[in-house]
Parts: structure tokens; C-alpha cells; sequence
């Protein structure tokens, strides 16, 4: 039987079965950064009873008195349909309870919404970040307070001021088809595309990778577009090995979740990544940039986690590391560059060692094998 051209793309796993959809009638999302804000602002235009709660009570008494978040998503009016409170533990009443937090904030967020009861609610992590300290996936710190089948992440290419004023793609990814479905149904509703995956390990990852990839692109940027290109393929391959014995699929890296983030989070000239990773190539301290940044710096931490999670799981990441190194200031940036330019023309008669001779001669044992 042909698909029906009006359901969300499957870019997962999940069969072809019809599922019932469950109709969305309240969604909470906790957290009013730009993600956050975006989402709430798309849910209550479409007509979903929608409540943005923030973290503090002043924050909540601002946006309700100016109905604009100028911090983080400036010059978009937040619906007069929209409910603005601080976090409370009224999230019982929902049927989707969206985390747009900071990863590093999730585990008390979720141990908090443990404690409270989630009630029928449904748990949706928006994070493109690792859990400290381990380096924790957000759907994996879910579901093991809320169990696989009401739990999902988001994941895709998007830019919060573009998804409110033109519309973005997303994937909703969760081990429920059921729940998959009714989270693309709500986006749909909103105007935005959404496809649905079975697969959120690999869906999540992909977002990490992208996160680190852009950060490289930017770093290495001002060595020309061989090198940055060069940075962000190797991340990608070094992630994708680790992904793949997490069990992910090889959609989930090449899909929106992925290269297609990747591409936006590198093409934009506005892109928060992209400057972050510039800053680094310009010799600009970690520090430096989280207090010059804000809430786009979390992909620092971020990076670190990914590359001791991949060391520890026994994977050669010479690029990721380096990368990882570079923030924490253990790199000089000379022999990142170094690390990831291009080797030049050698004139005949002259041999250059390879690129992963050279690392290995570094002492880096291992090198990628071909996808």
C-alpha cells in the first residue's frame, strides 16, 4: 500500500503500520531560552494550550509584562494565548512536557519531574548536548526515570528565529511509533516538518557531532575551506563509529539530524556554533566565550564529554580529541591547525608520509576505516 503523502516521513526504523494518534491538547515547556521560546511561540500560534516555564520567577514576570523574550528571541511577540509562569510542579496536566533546558541542568530538571509525577505526561528531550558527568545521552537520562515508551528527543537542522518566522524540519525520534506520530503531529500542526525516527540514540548523537563538527569547521575556518571541511568530515567519522556501537542507525548521522544540521549550523553566517568555534581559532579562552556567548558555549562541555565518552568506549578519535584539548587549553592552536590543514603538493621524486602516518608517529594508534 502507497504511504499516505500527508503522514511524516519515517527516516527510522518503525514499520509501516498505522498507529492511533493521540490529539494534542496541552503541552509545557520548561525552559525559555531560544529553542524553548521558539517551540512555545510555534504551539500556541496553532492553537495548543501551551505553558513556557521558566527558571526563575523573574524571568516569568518579565516575559508576562513585555510578551517579548528580547534576551533570546528578540523581536518575536510571545502569544497573548501563551501561559508564562515559573517552573512549577504542575506538569501532571500536560500530555507533552518539552526539555529545553541546558544538558547540563537535565538530571535534576528530570529528577525533579520524577518526584513531582509526570502523570499521563509524555518526556521530550529538545537538547543537542551530553549529560554530566558521564557524557550521558538526554533521551537515555529519560528514559531510565520514565521508561523508553514515553520518552523522545528532537533533533533535526534549526534556527530558532527562523523556525518562528519561516517554518524548519525536524525529526522526532522516541522507541513509541505512537508517540513519534503524535509529536510530528503537533509540529505539523505548527508548521513546522517533522519526520519520525525509532532511533533516538542515534538521532542524539547526530546532533552532538554536529555540534563538535561546526565548532571544528570554525575553529579551522580561517585556514582555508579544505581544512574546516577536512575538521568536520573526520569528526563526523569519528562519532559515527562510536554512534554505530551504540547501536544507531547510519540515517540517523546522514538525515536532518545530522549532515543536514550540520550544513545549517555551518552555513549561517548568525550561526551560535559557528562563532563559538571562530573564537576558538582566534585564540579566545573557553571561558572567555561562555561569558561572551551564553547559552550557545554549552557545546564546549559538550565536546569534552564526546571525547572522553569515545576514549573510554576504546574508539580512535585523534581530531575529536584535539578538538576537546583545544578548549580546555591543552592544545595551542598552532598544532591544532597543524592537526587538521591539508597536507600540501609534494614535488616528484618526494614522498610525504600520510595524514594518519603522521598522527600515528604522534603516537595516535588507529585510524578510520572507510564507511
Amino acid at each position: 500500500m502507497a504511504e499516505n503523502a500527508h503522514e511524516p516521513r519515517r527516516s527510522g526504523v518503525f514499520s509501516r503500520s498505522q498507529a492511533s494518534r493521540p490529539g494534542a491538547r496541552r503541552a509545557i515547556v520548561i525552559g525559555a531560552g531560544s529553542f524553548g521560546s521558539a517551540i512555545a511561540v510555534l504551539f500556541a500560534r496553532a492553537g495548543v494550550r501551551t505553558t513556557l516555564q521558566t527558571r526563575t520567577l523573574e524571568q516569568a514576570a518579565r516575559l508576562n509584562e513585555s510578551r517579548q523574550n528580547r534576551e533570546y528571541l528578540p523581536g518575536i511577540d510571545l502569544p497573548r494565548a501563551l501561559r508564562i509562569e515559573p517552573v512549577t510542579d504542575g506538569v501532571g496536566r500536560a500530555d507533552f512536557v518539552f526539555l529545553a533546558v541546558p544538558s547540563g541542568a537535565l538530571r535534576d530538571v528530570v529528577a525533579s519531574l520524577a518526584d513531582s509525577g509526570l502523570g499521563r505526561a509524555a518526556a521530550v528531550s529538545l537538547s543537542k548536548g551530553l549529560v554530566p558527568p558521564d557524557g550521558a545521552l538526554p533521551a537515555a537520562v529519560l528514559r531510565g526515570h520514565f521508561g523508553a515508551h514515553r520518552t523522545a528527543c528532537i533533533g533535526g537542522p534549526v534556527h530558532a528565529q527562523e523556525m518562528v518566522r519561516r517554518g524548519a524540519a525536524l525529526v522526532a525520534a522516541s522507541a513509541s511509533e505512537r508517540l513519534a506520530l503524535a509529536l510530528a503531529e503537533i509540529f505539523t500542526l505548527s508548521g513546522v516538518l517533522c519526520e519520525i525516527s525509532s532511533d533516538p540514540a542515534g538521532v542524539e548523537l547526530a546532533g552532538v557531532a554536529r555540534n563538535a563538527a561546526a565548532l571544528a569547521a570554525g575553529a579551522t575556518e580561517s585556514q582555508g575551506l579544505g581544512a574546516a571541511g577536512a575538521a568536520a568530515g573526520h569528526i563526523f567519522a569519528e562519532v559515527w563509529r562510536y554512534a554505530k556501537a551504540n547501536g544507531a542507525s547510519p540515517e540517523s548521522m546522514i538525515g536532518l539530524a545530522g549532515v543536514g544540521d550540520l550544513v545549517a549550523a555551518t552555513l549561517a553566517s548568525q550561526s551560535p556554533n559557528r562563532r563559538v568555534g571562530e573564537l576558538l581559532g582566534q585564540g579566545v579562552t573557553a571561558a572567555e566565550i561562555e561569558r561572551a556567548v551564553g547559552e550557545a558555549a554549552e557545546s564546549l562541555e559538550s565536546v569534552r564529554l564526546l571525547a572522553r565518552a569515545i576514549e573510554c568506549a576504546g574508539f580512535p578519535a585523534p581530531v575529536t580529541g584535539a578538538l576537546s584539548r583545544l578548549i580546555s587549553a591543552e592544545l595551542p592552536l598552532e598544532e591544532w591547525v597543524a592537526l587538521v590543514r591539508p597536507a600540501l603538493p609534494v614535488r616528484a621524486g618526494r614522498r610525504r608520509p600520510s595524514w594518519w602516518r603522521r598522527m600515528r608517529s604522534r603516537g595516535v594508534s588507529g585510524a578510520p576505516r572507510a564507511l
